[in-house]
């Protein structure tokens, strides 16, 4: 029954009268309460499956409620939701199938809304396949016949029922063409209980009270600039830190507001973020499997309590940046795959609509209301949760429609082509749309290929993201640091490439999640040498990593040398801050983070030739690289000298820009953060020996492994 409305609720006859209906296959009795009447109206039972009606002697439909008997012999007063009329209008519904309801989160889903005098929460989903579609739950037994909704145009259905409190756990029940039936749980959804159980919760989310009006007002202002420090702490919160002493047990969103965000600011990083904080129902997919697009997990608390955690960070200073998925989703029966009985969010042919790598299921981006679901999605952290940022997984896999794929495994594009052009077309729009309404926000984007254009302006014909993550200069600075040191000459080109195209996009340097698992190791155990010089080399990545151009973003416990692997469903090891040697790495990534703060030339020309100038980059027998860093404004330019190898290297001349004293403002050999001390004195000055194509230069001592960073005093 594609309209229940045609039937159920109130109806004038035809001989002037009014016939109510309702169906209620639990009740033994149903009365009829007339607001104005003297007393109750019975029903009559007119079907075995719970179908009761009632004709009363009145021409005109009368304000009521029904009560309902059951056979324990409590009864309950309801209100009949098959007396309110149509909530959508015709205009939501033609933006929707357009495409362009960017806002679709506002009318689709569970609202609380008022009609009329009465309160009560208005369900729609879209489900265009469907034979019917209910709304079940605990109030109604989950029984699909009791709260049949009314299919409008479009593809939706929707349904307004009366004094439905906050907390009832609900799903959409739909019957497909084939008369198959299955629950589905709500794609809209702003609420859901606790995996392993899969229902969403109906709850208002709109009444809690923000605090960061000044960060916000200051990010409107200056947010999203290329030429602002930023420096990442990616974090997956089920495993930063953990109770031991209560099941070992995850922190909730308020005791993370509580320990992790003074921790990250202390460190002096601008910026956190979250690996997927939405819905998900696998723990072991790290949120990159999501379910409930609009709904931050229950795993950590309610989605006030993750307000207060975003709200804890901007009153702290602290940018919250999201990973966001709209490459793929799994393949759960409760979720978005096959919603409606047919390849609805998903392709139907496996070769468009199936990631064979990671078993799940591709996004139709061709299809307006699959894109404007997603784009809403995109819209609504921005909005409902005052997110900064979106960093948005698997680009690549969105881009290609033969990636990892095999020939006869893919279908060309309509002009032939390998390029997704739909999925194009949605990213552009993306970012289009996100940086229109919020000015200051960013998007970056998790993309290893060369597509062109990837952080250029749409306009432009680019695909508009702020930031592109720099996958290649990651894994080849992890190759090249995994080498022994004795062989490092004859790879010296892992070192230099990137300068080759460090400016054809807007990039962020990364060092992420991906790079500690599976066997991977973690960063410190990927260092070649004794302990003492895996230290060191880490310290010295670091160090490299902070002055070369590009945005910074280290994943947890790298901060201070985690020696072992990440896995998601223990804490990091935060007993190993009482060894020295890592208290020492986590003092030096503090220092590196307030010097990224304090000296421009760090940070203001990351994305412009004009802010890097190489002193020597051939020096590959000694494993010894020279650059600057500038603003162009004089009595900036910081020198970074790196020794890749562990000998000492006395009166090593490197060639400067102007004569005068350079104050050491870094050296990575420092004792303070584990190492021996091999330096400069805190400084040294120049003298009038022409090298590298300047007249004057510093004869300086190199420590082991290590490297450090000069400024003209």
């Amino acid at each position: 029954m594609r309209n229940p409305f045609a039937v159920l609720g109130p109806h004038q006859t035809d001989d002037g009268r009014v016939v109510i209906r309702a169906i209620q296959p639990a009740a033994v009795a149903i009365d009829v309460r007339l607001i104005d009447g003297e007393r109750p109206v019975a029903m009559t039972r007119a079907t075995a499956d719970g179908l009761f009606e009632v004709t009363l002697p009145v021409s005109e439909i009368p304000d009521y409620r029904l009560v309902v008997v059951f056979p324990d012999g409590h009864a309950i007063e309801i209100d009949d939701p098959y007396r309110y009329g149509r909530v959508l209008t015709d205009f939501d519904l033609y933006l929707f199938g357009e495409g362009t309801h960017n806002r679709a989160f506002e009318k689709l889903g569970a609202h609380r809304i008022q009609v009329g005098s009465c309160t009560g929460v208005h369900f729609a989903v879209w489900a265009p396949n469907a034979e019917q579609v209910s709304v079940v739950g605990d109030w109604n037994g989950w029984d699909a016949r009791v709260h049949a909704m009314r299919h409008v145009s479009s593809g939706v259905w929707e349904i307004f029922i009366p004094d439905l409190s906050d907390g009832e756990r609900y799903k959409f029940s739909i019957r497909a063409r084939n008369g198959q039936r299955f629950d589905k749980t709500d794609p809209y959804g702003v609420a859901f209980e606790q995996p392993p159980y899969t229902a969403a919760v109906v709850r208002d989310i709109s009444k809690y009270v923000w605090n960061d009006a000044a960060w916000i007002d200051e990010r409107c202002r200056s947010g999203g600039r290329l030429d602002r420090p930023m420096s990442i702490y990616e974090v997956h919160l089920g495993s930063w830190a953990r109770v031991p002493e209560e099941g070992d047990r995850v922190l909730t969103y308020r005791e993370l507001a509580a320990r992790l965000v003074p921790y990250v600011t202390d460190l002096g990083f601008t910026h956190i973020e979250l690996l997927p904080v939405m819905e998900h129902p696998f723990s072991g997919s790290w949120g990159y499997q999501v379910v409930g697009f609009f709904a931050p997990t229950s795993r950590f608390g309610s989605p006030e309590d993750f307000k207060f955690f975003v709200d804890a960070c901007h009153q702290a200073g602290l940018g919250v940046l999201l990973d966001w998925v709209p490459g793929h989703f799994p393949k759960d029966d409760h979720g978005l795959a096959r919603f409606d009985g047919t390849a609805l969010y998903e392709h139907a042919d496996p070769r468009q609509g199936e990631h064979q790598d990671w078993g799940t299921l591709i996004f139709n981006y061709g299809r307006h209301e699959v894109r404007n679901f997603l784009l809403s999605s995109a819209l609504f952290w921005l909005e409902e949760y005052h997110i900064d940022g979106l960093r948005v997984d698997a680009v690549a896999s969105m881009l290609y429609l033969d990636y990892s794929r095999r020939d006869g495994e893919w279908i060309p594009n309509r002009f032939g082509g390998r390029e997704n052009i739909e999925a194009i077309e949605f990213l552009q729009a993306l970012n289009t749309l996100t940086h229109g309404e919020h000015p200051g926000t960013i998007t970056a984007a998790e993309e290893s290929t060369s597509f062109p254009g990837v952080s250029r302006p749409v306009y432009l014909g680019g695909l508009g993201f702020t930031y592109k993550w720099n996958m290649g200069w990651m894994h080849d600075m992890l190759e090249y640091m995994s080498k022994n040191p004795v062989h490092r000459r004859w790879s010296h080109n892992l070192l230099t490439f990137s300068m080759l195209y460090s400016y054809s996009e807007n990039f962020i340097l990364p060092f992420s999640h991906d790079e500690v698992v599976h066997g991977k190791g973690a960063l410190l155990d990927k260092m070649p040498g004794d302990a003492w010089q895996r230290y060191a080399n880490l310290r010295l990545l670091y160090g490299f990593m902070f002055a070369h151009p590009g945005k910074k973003l280290l994943f947890m416990g790298a901060e201070f040398g985690q020696w072992r692997e990440w896995h998601h469903d223990r804490s990091l090891d935060w007993h190993l801050l009482d060894d020295p040697a890592h208290a020492g790495v986590h003092r030096y990534v503090q220092t590196l983070n307030r010097l990224l703060r304090h000296e421009p030339a760090l940070y203001e020309q990351d994305v412009v030739p004009e802010g890097f100038r190489w002193i020597d980059c051939s020096d590959n027998e000694n494993s010894v690289v020279a650059f600057l860093r500038l603003t162009g404004r004089p009595g900036e330019t910081l020198l970074m000298v790196c020794n890749f190898t562990p000998v000492p290297r006395h009166a090593y001349r490197v060639g400067v820009p102007a004569a005068g004293y350079y104050v050491e403002l870094l050296n990575s050999d420092s004792t303070i953060f584990g190492g021996t001390n091999v330096g400069n004195g805190g400084g040294v000055s120049t003298t009038a020996s022409a090298v590298h194509g300047f007249e004057q230069s510093l004869s300086l001592t190199l420590p082991p492994l290590g490297c450090v960073l000069l400024k003209k005093r």
